[in-house]
């Protein structure tokens, strides 16, 4: 190695530092990613910005379908920008960010609001952009698909994985969370319903009411929900104090009791729920019940739930399923779509838990069953939970095969091991998004012991997994697969959940 005079090295560091400053010097901000680069939803989020808070003050009329205001987003800049894009399907009629007026172009039919503001965003920056617009949300379709449910009352802003674009701009990806303000003014006649807490209902017009909703924790743009229409509202507490809302739509007929029977135990399951995964992450309970929608939703604080789902009588199942969303979906979002099994197979296993406490059948006789119920060359062994494509995401194999895959770690690492990875998962990954490989590592880290094979067999592999023993297989689930010679008493209502958990939904 040839030598170098501390004089050599001095003149080499100031060339490369002039480079270096040249080179920053000469970097011209360039525009934002239209998407955050997720396989299923190319064009779901937005790149170069991180979106902290949503203040989304509306004005909705049901006769009409219109809804109008503004969205205001405070959002930090992650790289130099020159224009940014946000998921939007309406009309914008102005743009301000950092109140200069924007640039910008409104292509509906993507869902792209596109906007150049007066002066670049530099990385780091901190930008308040404010959105104005008024339109038909009912009108509205992006890539073919109509997101928003116009009802005879009023109207549902509720889907997945996709449904902010129909009523506010955002960074529509789980990625990317923030804090929300929703207030909403509607007829005195109707109700206008979202999450968090009920701040205030305030009055500055004759005929009219505005509802002022905040979500104190950090929330996906998926999670967060609007409910408008005739609903009966009723506010309390839970045992530990926190506000408990729930909503029953004045259409619900004779299934309004059985709703109520269901939804109003939520607080009761919520801490059956928190026995198993950890504390409930969120600062309010409740739930919102309609006949607008057959499936239901996690909403963050308060599902809806189709009212066809307790059609045939009261369904806390469903209620445990929705609820243990909070935790896995909510709480712990998903990293890509893809990564639905972390979502739904432990929504699905709650029900297993729930079945078990209520004394309707254990997990290891509805694990069973369902491993039973299902021959080899059914379609539940042929999609992969881990990656199902966006076309099957809720497809009923992820759902049951999943819950399946939850049970055979179960078996595998042992009760002791099994709830202490789920409450580890919820204690560092709360308000974060994740990836199945990270809960495997986990998995693995906690147990001790090595679940690459597991995983791949009831995750990533096509087929029935084999018969074998300890757990890890199916004959382990019950003593013996003699036992069950009937569908526990829960598993019919588990698969009737099912059907309609998925049944509109995808996208």
């Amino acid at each position: 190695m040839r030598k170098r005079t501390r004089a050599g090295l001095g003149v080499l560091a100031t060339g490369i530092t002039s480079v270096l400053l040249a080179g920053v010097a000469g970097a011209a901000p360039s525009p934002g990613a239209s998407g955050v680069g997720d396989p299923y939803y190319p064009n779901a989020g937005n790149g170069g910005t991180d979106v902290r808070h949503y203040d989304i003050r509306l004005t909705y009329q049901p006769a009409t379908d219109l809804l109008s205001g503004t969205t205001t987003l405070q959002l930090t800049a992650t790289q130099d920008l020159s224009r940014f894009d946000l998921d939007f399907g309406l009309k914008a009629s102005s743009v301000l960010v950092n109140n200069r007026p924007a640039k910008f172009t409104n292509s509906t039919g993507d869902g792209e609001l596109v906007i150049t503001p007066a002066t670049p965003l530099a990385k780091g920056q901190t930008a308040t952009v404010v959105v104005a617009y008024a339109d038909t949300p009912s009108q509205v379709k992006i890539d073919g698909v109509a997101g928003w449910k116009k009802t005879p009352d009023g109207a549902l802003g509720v889907d997945e994985p996709q449904s902010a674009a129909w009523w506010f701009p955002s960074n529509d990806h789980p990625t990317d969370r923030a804090t929300f303000d929703v207030s909403v003014e509607v007829p005195d006649d109707v109700a206008a319903l979202s999450n968090g807490t009920l701040v205030s209902k305030t009055k500055k017009r004759a005929g009219w009411t505005r509802w002022n909703w905040r979500s104190t924790q950090p929330q996906a743009t998926y999670l967060t929900s609007l409910e408008v229409g005739r609903f009966e509202v009723t506010q309390s507490t839970t045992p530990d104090g926190k506000p408990f809302i729930t909503a029953y739509g004045a259409d619900l007929g004779p299934s309004l009791d059985a709703a109520k029977a269901s939804v109003e135990r939520t607080p009761e399951v919520n801490e059956f729920l928190a026995s198993k995964f950890g504390p409930y992450p969120f600062e309010a309970q409740g739930g919102v019940v309609t006949s607008g929608i057959s499936f239901s939703l996690e909403n963050q604080t308060r599902p809806v739930y189709g009212a066809r789902n307790f059609a045939a009588g009261a369904n806390t199942s469903l209620i445990a399923h929705e609820n243990a969303h909070q935790w896995f979906g909510d709480n712990v979002t998903l990293g890509r779509w893809s990564d639905i099994w972390l979502n739904e197979g432990f929504a699905t296993y709650a029900q297993y838990l729930w079945s078990e406490h209520t004394g309707e059948g254990t997990a290891d006789e509805l694990a069973q069953y369902t491993y039973d119920s299902h021959p080899a060359d059914d379609k539940l062994w042929k999609l992969l939970p881990a990656d199902p494509g966006a076309a099957n995401q809720f497809d009923g194999a992820v759902y049951d095969r999943g819950a399946l895959a939850v049970h055979a770690l179960r078996k595998t690492v042992g009760d002791e091991s099994f709830f202490k990875i789920l409450q580890t998962w919820q204690k560092e990954k709360a308000g974060k998004s994740a990836r199945i490989t990270e809960f495997i590592a986990l998995a693995e880290k906690i147990s001790g012991k090595p679940l690459y094979d597991l995983f791949q067999t009831w995750l990533y592999t096509s087929g029935k997994p084999a018969v074998g023993p300890n757990g890890a297989t199916p004959k382990a689930f019950a003593a013996s697969a003699a036992t069950v010679k009937q569908a526990p008493k829960s598993y019919a209502q588990i698969q009737a959940t099912h059907e309609l958990l998925h049944a509109e939904h995808a996208h």
